[in-house]
């Protein structure tokens, strides 16, 4: 995209602008009554869960690791009854009066959950580097949004998931530590304002030589306590992957030969009640690169058992999806799991940031995967760039689009709409897009975009929307000189 920043809207560092925060009802609708059933009324609601202003929408928090010379910042755009609105949100730059130990690369990864209990959500930062890894928890407020007033170090943490992993109904954290990587802590909330959380639990995540690389959140056997699927890794090497499951004790691991995965996600893609991991298979069991892969998608179906064995696979050369299966496409770079078109089931929104667009080389795409009763299909994908109508912006090469993506109902009309990001945009800025979902799958016609400079944000080589509230990506590191 070329830069089409509108201008910097004048905003004070860490506050919230003026505009569309009033408080309404504290539910919005999400998902549908049965799948197989698309309309309006067939619309159900639940309760949401990414709210940092408590106005009855989600919000979205969005990370800028390379901000201010690589001390990092972040940025909140609050949802409303429009989509994103640029116009009322929050920066919080790394070295912020009252944010504890900044040094290092703030908001290298984020997860929004109501860690207090107090039915506003609140944002988990890490800072990676530096003094070490370690988390920091934000915390949101009614009609205000997220303030780094009253921030506080949680625990020292390397990687990170986010959920109710005992089912009691709080929001829980679990992190590993660096050079700790065998054993991970499950961080039970309630936590109180100082950061102390409700209790602790240390659970094994290796068998030998592993070590986690990756963590992500949800409910394989519909029992109402969220599991984890940890990526695993040896030095570079892939290994098998782990599943804990979740229940009234905590943690407690169910298998330690899942499968070899970067990154993986989790969605209900048939519509069962169960979660399905979605995961980019490690290529050449490699866990970081290499750059030249196509890019191989597979899912496990969840059972109440916890993981089955049923696999489905998914590559550009799958019917049905665009494209192409060419080298260097990285297709499942980026995941993310939601419900898109209210039938009930899930989509699966696929980053492809090494995508070549006529001769423009890692200009980036993303492809959207359908839920149907079978599972994930390739019949009715959708595949879109910034050379696609109605997409603001002009795809250039090293743009890196697709680099990131979330799904996440902004608007409240129980769709996830799609937000997408190019941290290689105007020489490594970076911007997001917002693309709403609808009754056909998401409506590219209605894309909107916005740059950190729209944000009054940092902006060189900020990396802006590196990540999101609870992204998967990969990590991107050396594509750009692949």
């Amino acid at each position: 995209m070329r830069n089409r920043t509108r201008g910097a809207i004048a905003a004070g560092i860490g506050t919230v602008v003026a505009g569309a925060l009033a408080v309404t009802a504290g539910a919005v609708t999400s998902g549908a009554a049965g799948p197989g059933k698309d309309s309006e009324a067939a619309v159900k609601k639940s309760a949401v869960k990414e709210d940092f202003n408590g106005d009855g929408y989600n919000d979205l928090a969005i990370g800028a690791p390379g901000a201010s010379d690589g001390a990092g910042s972040l940025a909140v755009v609050y949802g409303s009854a429009h989509g994103l609105d640029p116009s009322t949100r929050t920066v919080i730059d790394a070295k912020m009066l009252g944010i504890p130990d900044v040094d290092g690369r703030f908001a290298d990864k984020l997860a929004a959950r109501d860690l207090d209990g107090d039915g506003v959500t609140d944002l988990a930062v890490q800072v990676a580097g530096g003094s070490g890894d370690r988390l920091i928890a934000l915390w949101g407020a009614k009609g205000k949004g997220l303030s780094a007033k009253g921030a506080v170090r949680l625990h020292d943490a390397e990687r990170m998931a986010a959920g109710d992993f005992n089912g009691d109904g709080k929001q829980d954290l679990f992190v590993t530590e660096y050079m700790k990587e065998d054993k991970a802590s499950l961080l039970q909330g309630p936590f109180t304002r100082e950061g102390k959380p409700a209790e602790v639990q240390t659970v094994s995540v290796a068998d030998s030589d592993e070590e986690a690389f990756g963590l992500t959140a949800g409910d394989i056997n519909g029992d109402g306590a969220d599991d984890v699927f940890v990526t695993r890794a040896m030095e570079e090497s892939a290994r098998p992957g782990a599943v804990l499951l979740g229940g009234r004790n905590g943690l407690t691991k169910q298998t330690g030969d899942g499968p070899e995965a970067l990154p993986a996600t989790f969605g209900d893609f048939n519509g069962d009640g169960k979660a399905d991991l979605a995961y980019r298979e490690a290529p050449g069991d490699i866990v970081e690169g290499p750059w030249t892969d196509s890019g191989t998608v597979k899912v496990r179906y969840g059972t109440r058992n916890g993981l089955g064995s049923r696999t489905a696979t998914f590559t550009q050369a799958t019917p049905g999806v665009p494209g192409a299966n060419e080298k260097g496409d990285v297709f499942g770079a980026s995941l993310a799991a939601g419900e898109v078109d209210g039938d009930g089931r899930d989509e699966l929104a696929v980053g492809v940031p090494g995508e070549s667009i006529g001769s423009k080389r890692k200009a980036g795409s993303t492809v959207l995967l359908k839920g149907s009763a079978d599972g994930l299909t390739g019949a009715g994908a959708q595949a879109f760039s910034q050379d696609t109508a109605g997409v603001p912006g002009v795809a250039e090469a090293g743009d890196e689009f697709g680099g990131n993506v979330r799904l996440l109902d902004i608007n409240g009309d129980g769709r996830a709409d799609l937000a997408d990001s190019a941290p290689g945009e105007n020489a490594g800025a970076g911007a997001v897009w917002s693309v709403p979902g609808s009754s056909s799958g998401l409506d590219t016609g209605k894309a909107t975009s916005f740059a950190p400079g729209d944000l009054g944000a940092p902006a060189t080589r900020s990396a802006f929307g590196d990540n999101f509230n609870g992204s998967t990506p990969s990590p991107l590191r050396g594509l750009e000189e692949s």
